[in-house]
């Protein structure tokens, strides 16, 4: 009974799996950051590469 009592403390105090979770929330978390800046400079910065490829497409060649 005491080695079945030590086992369920060491699997109770066990946190291997933490790491990786931790990981995967900041993962998710860099995830939400970069979406919301594409959802809100989206569009300007479509405008301004298309503003980028008409010069360069009628600059005159090297």
């Amino acid at each position: 009974m005491l080695k079945l009592w030590t086992k369920l403390i060491a699997l109770k105090t066990c946190d291997d799996g933490a790491t990786a979770i931790e990981y995967g929330l900041i993962a998710a978390g860099i995830a939400v950051a970069i979406s919301a800046v594409v959802f809100t400079f989206g569009a300007d910065l479509a405008g301004m590469f298309s503003s980028m490829a008409t010069e360069i497409s009628g600059a005159a060649p090297v």
